[in-house]
């Protein structure tokens, strides 16, 4: 006897869904009446019509849809809450040939993922998008949602949303549609055969946009949820349809994709040499082996450094440079900023762990073996976590008194700011105290094969804390150098 089928699934699908755990392999795991089946459908035909399934990769969302790579015959990616639009913009730059579909709903593109999402849209990423807005959080047992309208009981609404209290439903469509960049706006519904086939036309538009390289396009699909709403199917279209619509009504809200021209971006990089130089620096030393360790005494143990003062004088760029030189000869390092409110000012300060073992903690506020300080109040603030044994390093510029201590610390100073006001560019403080840093260290701590070794380490960490930067690196190893030679007249005077 043989067999005729009329009608089959989509061979967008699989057709039989072998991902999906458990006994049952023919159906999906949605709740009847939900819209995510129905959409489904939708991108699967036009997945298959567009003849794209080798190049089209759908982005699942955190919700009840998590797991629709179960049942797409593509490539499916599973992403973090809220993040799809970030792996879009990946996945799209690096392979502009490729179809990519976020699809997301109301909890993963309107609140935790928004900023994510508006900003691809405002960068008009060559991706399209599938909002998918129940007005409600699905998946978790149906709290309030952006969407959620006014005075919609849910189990974090209990009375109702109330606009004075937790602010007006999200109008996502409208937001995006201001935005210079998008190509294609429109808000559909997925309730009457009449509007269904208004949004398999949307969702189709969308797609060819995204293979024509228009740039982003964006759909959003009013949904049902009956389960956490409490509707039966028939219900469910009623509130969609007489309810919904009324404050997220239905049409195209912005359309340029006949006029608009492909989005071509640069070429992305493939030839392995050239992303080895973009992402590992050249260095100017000849680094060391894998088992290289300084000989040097103070190496023996952990090592404590705070270094602290006004925002803007490159604190924090002297911990890294000082924490690349610890990485580049395989210690263990942490770097641990922390400033204040002012961008310029405001007081900064970083802590650095050098260690041959593993660092428990980045934090150093007790038993300071090196203290670097640029300012006054940093002095005070921080000058009582010296450890009795440990070395104070200060800005006699902007330092006038010497700190009175007690115990056994080392003290040194040196007139860094001014030094860099006669040199051209104070910017270039803290590569003189770095300078000053390594004459201490030569003249009192390193052996003869560590003190040969440091200037070469510090050009190196230079040129990794300012990749690409080669007039950077030069000037900063030109102040390094003077900081140096100044800091070894001090200690030949004392």
């Amino acid at each position: 006897m043989s067999e005729r089928v009329k009608f089959s699934r989509s061979k967008g699908f699989f057709e039989i869904f072998e991902r999906r755990p458990g006994a049952v392999k023919k159906n999906m795991s949605y709740c009847p009446g939900c819209g995510h089946g129905i959409l489904h459908k939708l991108i699967a035909e036009a997945i298959a019509d567009f003849g794209i399934q080798d190049r089209t990769t759908l982005i699942a969302p955190v919700g009840c849809s998590v797991f629709a790579y179960y049942y797409f015959d593509c490539f499916g990616i599973q992403v973090p809450h809220g993040r799809s639009a970030a792996v879009a913009t990946g996945l799209t730059r690096a392979n502009p040939e490729g179809i990519v579909i976020g699809y997301q709903g109301d909890g993963d593109l309107a609140a935790i993922g928004f900023n994510n999402f508006i900003q691809a849209a405002n960068r008009g990423e060559n991706y399209c998008v599938f909002f998918v807005n129940n007005a409600i959080y699905g998946m978790t047992g149906g709290q309030m949602a952006p969407t959620s309208l006014i005075g919609q009981k849910t189990t974090t609404s209990p009375y109702g949303r109330n606009a004075a209290n937790e602010g007006f439903p999200l109008k996502v469509c409208e937001m995006t549609a201001q935005l210079e960049a998008p190509v294609y706006v429109e808000r559909v519904a997925l309730t009457s055969t009449a509007n269904i086939m208004k949004a398999r036309q949307a969702v189709r538009k969308a797609v060819k946009n995204n293979i024509d390289k228009k740039g982003f396009s964006l759909v959003e699909f009013l949904s049902g949820c009956p389960v956490n709403l409490k509707f039966d199917a028939s219900q469910m279209d009623e509130f969609i349809d007489k309810e919904m619509t009324k404050y997220f009504p239905l049409g195209v809200f912005k359309d340029e994709s006949t006029q608009r021209e492909p989005n071509i971006r640069p070429v992305p990089v493939y030839d392995t040499e050239k992303v080895r130089e973009a992402m590992f620096p050249l260095k100017i030393g000849q680094g060391v082996s894998d088992d290289y360790r300084c000989a040097s005494k103070i190496f023996d143990r952990e090592l404590r450094i705070k270094i602290a003062g006004f925002g803007g004088q490159g604190v924090l760029s002297l911990g890294l440079i000082i924490a690349a030189m610890g990485k580049q000869r395989n210690f263990n390092v942490s770097w641990l900023p922390s400033y204040g409110p002012e961008m310029r000012g405001g007081t900064a300060n970083c802590a650095i762990i050098v260690n041959r073992e593993a660092i428990g903690s980045p934090i150093v506020d007790s038993n300071c073996d090196l203290l670097i300080i640029l300012n006054k109040p940093s002095l005070d603030k921080y000058v009582q976590e010296l450890s009795p044994s440990g070395i104070l390093l200060y800005d006699s510029s902007t330092i006038e008194t010497p700190p009175e201590l007690d115990g056994g610390q080392s003290v040194f100073s040196l007139d860094a700011t001014n030094i860099a006001e006669e040199f051209g560019n104070l910017k270039c403080a803290n590569s003189i105290m770095l300078g000053a840093l390594a004459a201490i260290l030569k003249a009192k701590f390193l052996d003869e094969v560590d003190t040969a070794d440091i200037d070469g380490l510090v050009a190196d960490a230079l040129t990794e804390c300012f990749t690409g930067k080669e007039k950077i690196v030069k000037m900063n190893i030109e102040a390094y150098q003077l900081g140096l030679n100044k800091m070894f007249g001090n200690i030949a005077d004392v």
